[in-house]
């Protein structure tokens, strides 16, 4: 089994992928602490379920897209999901006139792919298999 190891996100990479995806429509979403007096800590919320799909993973998908080069995005793009990361994807490829699809298992609630569909992915369904 090999492992990746992935380097911490630096406070550069943060700004510069504000950078990039500034002006493409992701909230900037309120922090507020959560009124929980009985916990030895502040807990904090992050509320990116403001976000135009719901879920923080629409900054990653603009993200990508915007480091992508014209010719790779000129084929479309793609991925394997049935929930936030392909409603990010296809709201990110929309904004950017590209094709998308993603990659989902039959067993895929039908609201979710509707929510993709409306965001303008090609739904691929996958029948899984057991061995």
């Amino acid at each position: 089994m090999s492992s990746v190891r992935h380097e911490p996100t630096s406070a550069a990479d943060a700004q510069d992928a504000l950078e990039r995806t500034a002006g493409v429509g992701i909230i900037r979403t309120p922090l507020v602490r959560l009124n929980a007096p009985e916990s030895p800590v502040e807990i904090f919320l992050k509320l990116e379920n403001l976000q135009p799909i719901g879920s923080f993973k629409i900054r990653g998908m603009a993200n990508a897209l915007a480091q992508a080069d014209a010719a790779g995005l000129a084929k479309g793009v793609w991925t394997v999901s049935a929930g936030n990361a392909a409603k990010g994807l296809a709201w990110s490829a929309r904004r950017l006139g590209v094709a998308c699809a993603a990659v989902v298992p039959e067993s895929a609630p039908e609201a979710k792919l509707a929510a993709i569909e409306r965001l303008g992915a090609r739904i691929i369904e996958v029948h899984s298999t057991s061995g």
